[in-house]
């Protein structure tokens, strides 16, 4: 009898045709949800109908809808962002890497990438999963509604549907992992910046029981969600935007196009309110939405059985001012500016920041400063959070390799740990003057470090350092060669 041909898998919504590799087989454009089209894209995911016959899942396939983002000033950004808007309406998909159909079931990884809630995909560069493959893991990205229909705020629809079609696709994960090689009771969820507040908003939510053993929450923060009213400020926005009162139906017939450019009118929105800051600085016009933080559930409890990995990178700010030249330029009522942004007090602020970082510039102070407004507190925050009050174990570290793109300027800014936990230093759009890596060569075996430390995560629980206690506070350092 022949052997069966590990490339075809039959998933419960039909068959897929994958390709085969060095290291195992790759399956791309695999939908776990229905397509999202007129009123259906403002609705909590829906089962995929099942097809006949056998779907090719060789090639890419269609991306959310969302706007071109490919730079952030003089840093190609297109690594990290993907192709951009990819039309089609089946985009509600995941990329499956399976190891050599050999040996015991693998653990399984699912990432969420970031974007800050509007760009985005499974197809950005830097997320090809064959490195985890080669080391036995069964890796798998996901696509997720995006911008206006995935997180506007609205009267008629269910809040945070790009969140619902991550918990829709490890459902299907669940029912189907097991057909590639994977061990659905061992999924560790990882994500990063808007994909981090994701993974920390489904630990945070009583759905996601059972889904998830791990997750990895790489520079999010547990304090990103907006309140209803910040919520609704965005809203009334896309309304005058729109000349419509925001609501499903209004919204049904208005093709993505439109929703897609109403998006760069959102820039710059104030969503402060009387009570609260907004928690992600004005850097998007979207995230979750909640009356409650997810660190505020995850102190109560929700998610406690789940092992977490959580960290930030040394410099998360650099990224937003070094590429658009406003590290050069710096002042001391920039920094001040900068901590107004998340501090009812910034003069307070202000000086209790040069306090800690006595010998700082005022570039150094305004980086650092931003970086913990957008992502280090709240990180600390949820890290503190799990390990009061969880059963599972809690790890914290800060990646500290620093490029020397943008004349040493950009460091160990947002996304830099990225090419090292994917283990893709080789990608090319990665260098050069432009690159996020920079000019010096960044060290393979360091990368190599970093990315078995995730995957020993994935399969032990420890990513080889302490456990993280509130009254010890063990943070690792990684990213020094």
């Amino acid at each position: 009898m022949a052997a069966a041909d590990p490339a075809t898998v039959t998933t419960t919504s039909g068959p897929i045709r994958g390709r085969r590799h060095g290291h195992g087989t790759v399956f791309l454009d695999v939908p776990y949800s229905a397509p999202p089209v007129g009123r259906t894209r403002f609705a909590a995911p829906s089962p995929h109908e099942r097809w006949t016959g056998i779907r090719d899942a060789t090639r890419p396939g269609p991306t959310a809808p969302q706007p071109t983002r490919d730079s952030f000033g003089t840093l190609d950004m297109s690594p990290y962002f993907g192709p951009g808007w990819q039309r089609g309406d089946d985009y509600l998909t995941v990329n499956i890497w399976a190891p050599q159909p050999d040996g015991p079931t693998r653990p399984v990884m699912v990432f969420v990438h970031g974007g800050g809630f509007v760009a985005g995909s499974s197809r950005a560069p830097l997320y090809d999963g064959t490195a985890f493959a080669r080391d036995g893991v069964v890796l798998i990205t996901v696509n997720y509604r995006l911008g206006i229909p995935g997180f506007l705020h609205l009267p008629d629809a269910p809040d945070n549907r790009g969140m619902l079609d991550v918990l829709a696709a490890l459902h299907w994960i669940r029912e189907n992992v097991a057909r590639f090689g994977g061990d659905p009771g061992n999924v560790t969820l990882f994500g990063q910046s808007a994909g981090a507040i994701i993974v920390g908003g489904i630990l945070a939510d009583p759905a996601s029981a059972g889904l998830v053993r791990r997750a990895i929450i790489q520079s999010g923060t547990g304090t990103g969600a907006f309140t209803p009213d910040q919520a609704g400020m965005v809203t009334a926005a896309v309304g005058r935007e729109l000349d419509l009162e925001p609501t499903v139906k209004t919204l049904a017939d208005i093709p993505d196009e439109r929703l897609v450019a109403v998006v760069a009118g959102l820039t710059g929105l104030d969503l402060r309110t009387p009570t609260h800051h907004d928690p992600l600085g004005g850097i998007t016009s979207f995230s979750l939405v909640s009356e409650h933080q997810p660190a505020t559930a995850v102190a109560a409890g929700q998610g406690g059985e789940v092992d977490l990995l959580i960290g930030t990178n040394l410099d998360e700010g650099s990224l937003y001012l070094a590429p658009l030249g406003l590290l050069a330029s710096t002042t001391d009522a920039d920094v001040r500016d900068t901590a107004a942004r998340f501090h009812p007090d910034p003069d307070e602020a202000v000086r209790a920041y040069r306090a800690q970082h006595p010998s700082a510039s005022a570039a150094d102070l305004r980086t650092t400063v931003l970086g913990d407004g957008l992502f280090t507190a709240g990180t600390r925050q949820m890290a503190a959070a799990h390990a009061s009050a969880a059963a599972g174990r809690t790890y914290c570290y800060e990646f500290v390799w620093r490029s020397d793109a943008i004349d040493g300027r950009l460091g160990a800014s947002h996304v830099m740990e990225l090419p090292f936990v994917f283990d893709r230093l080789s990608l090319p759009s990665l260098r050069g003057p432009r690159g996020l890596l920079g000019n010096a060569e960044p060290s393979a075996p360091l990368a190599a470090r970093i990315h078995r430390s995730w995957i020993r995560f994935a399969e032990t629980g420890n990513p080889g350092w302490p456990v993280y206690e509130p009254a010890e506070g063990h943070v690792q350092h990684i990213g020094v060669a």
